[in-house]
């Protein structure tokens, strides 16, 4: 059985995903109580520019309210989870901290953040219900206020896919059958490529396949990494590179970057951050690319998986939470602070009311030609699948990147990599001291 505080943490995690009520807060008997005097607030964010848009806040209504916030630069991902969890353990993390949207689980079971669904007001309003999910957890709780999100597209050359008289595939059965397409036309090209070096491009595909790799079964977590929906997505990848008809290379590297600026790859799933990555991966394509919805699995489905994206959110050590609230809600649903964080920090705002205003009514200049690149991509946000995370996504992840890695150089099953991403995750809850079922 688990250590008793273990089972703490358990039963803490499990009350989160099952939807309930209420969460034992900790930290300052303040927190939630407005404050007369000067507050002064610590922030961790690895957002560039945020001690810019920090400002507005500083010189304006911070300053009205007698609240200061300091920002304190912080490393992303991993490293920042552990650094708040061993800050917490002290029960010195600061007030507040940019946190993933994969993260706060692992956060919330270790009692780190607090629940501040008194404080948001009508925040509400401002998200897509899928991603308003990622930060309540599926409960009446607010663990976070939702700063960005990572809608995925797909990206294609139009001048090549004009050329070798290419559609523009809306299935997945239609992009498979465009990846032979062109190799029949075009041997020494690729589609696109399978990539298992950024574990959110194949979580963000089996999420828009229905798949929820952490839900809870009683008083237990339960890990489907290997459902059907999951399976249906690496059978089809694994099949593609097994066939030959796109290619098995990681992303990010010089040959990836110089097989995009050739035309060598012609197309590439991706997210609604993909223009920032193509100015700099494949200078000499600007202008020649588009954007269009993902393919999906029938022709009646409209949804789409995440990429990437993070939120703003109050620790439970904060003795200012109602003011820290105050902040997260400001920072994530002004005009003025959310056309600061995309002038200063090129973030897409998970606010639907940013999505077509101030930085977001011209199209990014690698897109010139597509006048509605914004348009369409607030309308494909609204798609996005409900996601269900766990306490372990880096262990998940780091298995991905191992077995996938291998499937994908060798050109082997890709189910096989997927049970084994299944069983290194269950394996870590269980020695977490997590109860687990099947």
């Amino acid at each position: 059985m688990p250590h008793p505080k273990r089972r703490r943490l358990v039963t803490t995690a499990l009350a989160v995903s099952l939807g309930a009520t209420t969460l034992a807060a900790c930290g300052s008997e303040d927190g939630g109580k407005a404050e007369s005097g000067p507050v002064s607030l610590t922030y961790w964010t690895w957002t560039p520019g945020m001690d810019k848009v920090v400002d507005l806040w500083n010189k304006g209504p911070g300053r009205k309210d007698r609240i200061t916030v300091t920002v304190k630069k912080q490393a992303s991902g991993d490293t920042l989870v552990t650094k708040i969890l061993t800050a917490h353990k002290a029960k010195k993390a600061p007030d507040l901290v940019q946190a993933e949207y994969q993260a706060l689980p692992t956060l919330v079971s270790n009692d780190a953040l607090a629940d501040i669904s008194a404080e948001v007001g009508d925040a509400r309003g401002e998200f897509a219900d899928g991603v308003w999910q990622q930060s309540t957890l599926g409960t009446d709780a607010v663990y976070a206020v939702p700063q960005d999100i990572g809608p995925m597209m797909f990206y294609y050359r139009k001048d090549l896919f004009e050329k070798y008289d290419l559609k523009v595939p809306t299935t997945w059965d239609q992009f498979a059958e465009t990846a032979r397409r062109l190799k029949e036309k075009a041997p020494d090209r690729d589609l696109t490529t399978f990539s298992a070096n950024d574990s959110g491009l194949f979580a963000g595909l089996a999420q828009q396949a229905g798949a929820k790799w952490w839900t809870t079964s009683g008083d237990k977590w339960k890990v489907a990494m290997d459902d059907a929906a999951t399976r249906k997505v690496a059978g089809f990848w694994g099949g593609l590179v097994k066939e030959g008809v796109i290619d098995n290379q990681p992303m990010y590297t010089p040959s990836w970057n110089k097989a995009l600026d050739t035309g060598k790859q012609i197309a590439w799933v991706s997210a609604v951050w993909a223009p920032g990555t193509l100015t700099t991966a494949a200078p000499d394509t600007k202008g020649k690319w588009a954007m269009a919805p993902l393919p999906q699995w029938s022709p009646d489905q409209d949804a789409t998986g995440s990429w990437g994206g993070s939120s703003t959110a109050v620790t439970t050590d904060s003795a200012h939470r109602e003011a820290a609230a105050r902040f997260a809600t400001w920072l994530n649903t002004d005009r003025d602070a959310l056309n600061a964080l995309a002038r200063e920090s090129g973030i897409y705002p998970a606010s639907t009311s940013a999505q077509l205003s101030g930085a977001f009514s011209e199209p990014p200049a690698f897109f010139a030609d597509q006048p509605d690149f914004y348009t369409r991509a607030a309308a494909i946000a609204k798609t996005t699948a409900p996601s269900a995370w766990g306490p372990n996504v880096n262990v998940a992840y780091t298995s991905f990147k191992d077995a996938f890695g291998a499937a994908a150089k060798n050109r082997t099953d890709f189910t096989a990599a997927l049970r084994t991403m299944q069983d290194d995750t269950v394996a870590d809850l269980k020695k977490q001291g997590f109860e687990v079922s099947r």
